[in-house]
């Protein structure tokens, strides 16, 4: 048991090292204001996780993977991370806090919790990779194994994404402490157009999706 625990955990936090949306919104974040805000952008994304782990489990997730369901997925991925990306931009000519004691206020760590959430929830390839991750965990790994035990077995994978998270979070938090002003200036544009160029994607595969409806 412990060993199928272990698994499932090392299974998640694998899974979470490729860099991606989340990963660039919360290293952006945490060099605004350290350790809470870029945690914050992790579990809205992991709290999305769990939204489409669940949606699988129960057996939803076949209406999200309609052409007219994935279109409208795109086209509100396209949107939330082009406007994340502007605002990326547009904040490196604010003043960035390099105080590690200073934290976000709650309005601020809900900001970060919502984009986090937001970049998830909206993305496609996200739900394919649930999909094709978990589906294929629940057709071998958990095979005769009650709901109650498929479900606490499905949570270890959730434990190895929030390690993840906190080492992003912390590697932001005391790294933004060596990192100059330019240096985060840059890296906030640079961050900016990386989120712009996935949502640049996101908004090319929702015109095919709708170009192919009319063909």
């Amino acid at each position: 048991m412990a060993a199928d625990l272990l698994g499932f955990v090392v299974l998640g936090f694998s899974l979470s090292v490729p860099v991606g949306a989340i990963t660039i919104e919360m290293v952006k974040r945490g060099m605004h204001g350290g350790f809470w805000p870029a945690w914050f952008v992790g579990l809205g994304g992991m709290s999305a996780d769990i939204l489409l782990m669940l949606l699988i489990y129960f057996g939803i997730a076949a209406m999200l993977m309609t052409a007219a369901a994935q279109t409208v997925m795109w086209s509100i991925g396209f949107i939330v991370l082009v406007y994340l990306g502007m605002d990326s931009i547009r904040s490196a000519a604010a003043p960035f806090d390099l105080d590690p004691g200073r934290r976000a206020g709650n309005k601020s760590l809900a900001a970060c919790f919502w984009s986090g959430f937001a970049i998830a929830i909206s993305n496609p390839l996200n739900i394919l990779f649930w999909v094709g991750i978990y589906g294929a965990v629940l057709s071998s790994t958990l095979q005769g194994k009650s709901g109650g035990s498929v479900l606490f077995y499905s949570s270890a994978i959730f434990i190895g994404i929030a390690i993840w998270d906190a080492i992003v979070a912390a590697a932001v938090h005391f790294g933004k402490n060596f990192a100059g002003h330019k240096f985060m200036k840059v890296f906030s544009i640079c961050a900016g157009f990386a989120l712009i160029g996935f949502g640049l994607y996101f908004g090319w595969q929702a015109l095919q999706n709708i170009l192919a409806s009319f063909v």
